[in-house]
């Protein structure tokens, strides 16, 4: 089984995929591999570069291009797992290629809904490079996931998680929605 965990920016997806490793099942970041491929062509890890990278990618490879380069770390990670998590995918196609890659897998997508002035504080506390610092770059950021086409992915999630109270009443939220999938599915 794949699990694609989606979601906009300091929506809480990272609490989904630990909750998933903590019963022992690995996952892969496709931020991660964007940050891999930007090191790879040595520039440093900068917002703008991992951006730049991010849009390269695309032209090189087509609008599933993280995910095409995600399939083969599934692949190694279903030889030794029953289920693999996805974090950070952002589009319809980037599903179709998974689907594509993986036909005989049931893949199960798992969004979280956070409303954006909690997600903007959030991100502003956890101070990765690439989060944003005001309003306008919080907008544009958020704008750029909607334009991947973020919204359709969440649109036909098999499973739905509202994060929009406090850290233990999403902790109990993201625990039960895992057992939930580990015995539905």
């Amino acid at each position: 089984m794949i699990i694609i965990v989606t979601g906009m920016p300091g929506s809480g997806k990272s609490k989904i995929v630990k909750e998933f490793e903590r019963r022992g099942f690995p996952s892969v970041s496709m931020g991660d591999v964007v940050r891999e491929e930007t090191a790879k062509r040595g520039l440093e890890l900068t917002k703008e570069n991992v951006a730049k990278v991010s849009i390269r990618l695309r032209q090189e490879l087509g609008q599933n291009a993280v995910a095409k380069l995600t399939v083969e770390k599934v692949k190694s990670l279903l030889k030794k797992s029953t289920l693999v998590v996805i974090d950070g995918v952002r589009s319809l196609d980037e599903v179709g290629t998974f689907r594509s890659a993986f036909p005989d897998e049931e893949i199960v997508i798992i969004a979280v809904h956070t409303p954006p002035r909690l997600r903007f504080e959030r991100l502003k506390a956890r101070g990765r490079h690439d989060d944003p610092q005001t309003w306008e770059d919080f907008e544009e950021r958020d704008w750029k996931e909607l334009k991947f086409g973020i919204g359709n992915v969440i649109a036909m999630a098999d499973h739905m998680i509202v994060n929009d109270g406090t850290k233990d009443e999403y902790d109990k939220r993201v625990k039960e929605l895992v057992d939930r999938v580990l015995t539905q599915h």
